[in-house]
């Protein structure tokens, strides 16, 4: 009697350790899912790769550059180091001061040395001055634009965006002042906002060219001389989802392309003949010049 007593005390140990044993794997799951990375430290750029002709840290915040006096040859960007994202939620405070130009935030992108020093393709939230294009989702040496704000975006199989309906564009945000970018990743279900605002919503449904995973980076953009200063940038990471199927995705027979294609141009009039244009008088053909031999 005295014995089964104390081998039911020990299993009723045995079980409860077994129990509680449980409860601290799924606390310390849930506990990692819910963890925020703070990815700049506010000091420099340790975790980041990128050109320092181009790249600074002043009064706490990143600070990316171009001027009219050294342009980029191409466009490029600021790369964390840490490790690659799949399925998570970024926000980051910038700022952009350009006449013309734009920036933007990548995400599960590609490294690109092949292209160039500090490049990569794939996804991008844009930040640009112009309305439409705020908070849009480009592919950055791919697909180009894929979204544009506003737009609830269904990608298919076969690589043709579809609006398949409307977030709206009001309000309008002013690139030149804060403002926080949201990116959301689960799966091939991609989700922008600024200041709050869902920007767009995506399916990408094109096995061939969307990504999976792959690294965050900062933009600083070809062109006109500009200047974007970037803060507070945080990630989530999250459990893998799995990935939506077109079938739960339709696309309505009355969708329309994202970029429509553009209007064939009206055929060119026959030219007159050389040397009798209204004006000109006729004169002798020119000797051919010969072609300047290749270097």
């Amino acid at each position: 009697m005295n014995i089964s007593k104390t081998l039911m005390t020990g299993l009723s140990i045995l079980a409860a350790g077994f129990l509680v044993g449980c409860g601290e794997s799924d606390s310390a799951s849930v506990s990692s899912a819910d963890e925020v990375e703070v990815l700049f430290n506010g000091k420099d750029l340790t975790g980041w790769s990128g050109n320092p002709e181009n790249w600074s840290v002043v009064d706490g915040t990143i600070v990316g550059t171009t001027t009219d006096e050294n342009p980029l040859p191409y466009n490029q960007f600021l790369i964390y180091q840490g490790d690659p994202v799949e399925d998570f939620e970024l926000a980051a405070e910038l700022k952009l001061t350009s006449d013309g130009n734009n920036s933007g935030i990548q995400y599960r992108a590609q490294l690109r040395p092949d292209l160039g020093d500090h490049v990569v393709s794939g996804y991008q939230c844009d930040m640009h001055p112009f309305v439409w294009a705020n908070g849009m989702l480009y592919d950055e040496k791919g697909r180009a634009i894929l979204a544009k704000r506003g737009m609830k975006v269904v990608i298919t199989p076969e690589g043709k965006a579809m609006q398949v309906g409307d977030l709206g564009e009001e309000p309008e945000f002013n690139t030149g002042e804060w403002s926080t970018y949201k990116i959301t990743a689960r799966g091939n279900h991609l989700v922008h906002e600024v200041n709050g605002v869902q920007t767009v919503d995506v399916y990408d449904h094109q096995e061939a060219e969307r990504e999976e995973s792959g690294v965050i980076a900062f933009q600083i953009h070809k062109g006109p001389a500009m200047k974007v200063e970037i803060r507070n940038v945080t990630l989530k990471r999250l459990p893998r989802s799995g990935l939506t199927a077109p079938e739960a995705t339709p696309v309505p027979a009355d969708a329309k392309p994202v970029n429509p294609p553009k209007p064939k141009a009206a055929p060119k009039e026959k030219g007159k003949e050389k040397g009798k244009e209204k004006g000109k008088a006729p004169g002798k053909a020119k000797a051919a010049v010969p072609e300047k031999p290749k270097a």
